[in-house]
């Protein structure tokens, strides 16, 4: 059944595509106002101010990435082969992403890139969140006092390759599929990589 949508998603909608036509600094809340056809005192009282309203944003963009790595999860027995297929998702859904553009190289994008460095707390807790509950739901014989330290090394290493990608998603993903695999005792899923594997003709990264 499709979910029911509120003000709330309308005035998220419009902001994204303004910030995404404009960049941020050139968005005011009027314009977010006009797009929804309601007052500027209505999307100042939805969001407070036009920082929060990029927060609201953030987070949201952020439940439906998640969406998408439960989805990676669920597809896979082994953690491994579920790592890798997450990890490779996040990073080639954000290379692609209007809006993830915007936020980190678009007209005052700089206002907005706290929302994934400095100020990125609120991001952080909801994916680790989510993808620890996931991760002991899906493989209950995980150790559950490791899998939150490994589950926050694991997305920040992930959105720093977001905000600077260095390498291909299949890179990145082979590297973090195997540290997971080797911290969380997956034998099988550590042996997976051969240093070929990541189509560079080196070593993969190892700790």
């Amino acid at each position: 059944m499709q979910q029911r949508r509120t003000l709330r998603d309308d005035l998220l909608d419009a902001a994204a595509a303004l910030i995404i036509e404009r960049g941020f600094r050139r968005v005011r809340m009027q314009d977010v106002a006009d797009a929804v056809s309601v007052s500027r005192q209505t999307v100042y009282n939805e969001f407070g101010d036009k920082w929060r309203l990029a927060q609201a944003l953030t987070l949201r963009e952020n439940d439906r990435y998640l969406d998408g790595v439960d989805a990676a999860f669920t597809r896979h027995e082994d953690l491994y082969s579920a790592v890798t297929a997450a990890v490779v998702y996040t990073l080639s859904t954000a290379a692609d992403d209007p809006l993830k553009k915007a936020i980190l190289t678009g007209t005052g994008s700089e206002d907005l890139l706290p929302l994934m460095t400095t100020r990125a707390e609120p991001v952080l807790f909801a994916a680790k969140r989510r993808i620890i509950a996931h991760l002991l739901r899906q493989w209950p014989q995980l150790d559950a006092a490791e899998v939150p330290e490994l589950t926050d090394a694991v997305v920040r290493l992930t959105l720093s390759h977001i905000v600077l990608p260095v390498d291909p998603p299949e890179v990145v993903a082979a590297r973090l599929a195997r540290l997971v695999a080797r911290y969380l005792g997956d034998e099988r899923g550590a042996a997976a990589i051969k240093p070929e594997a990541d189509g560079t003709g080196a070593a993969p990264f190892t700790l």
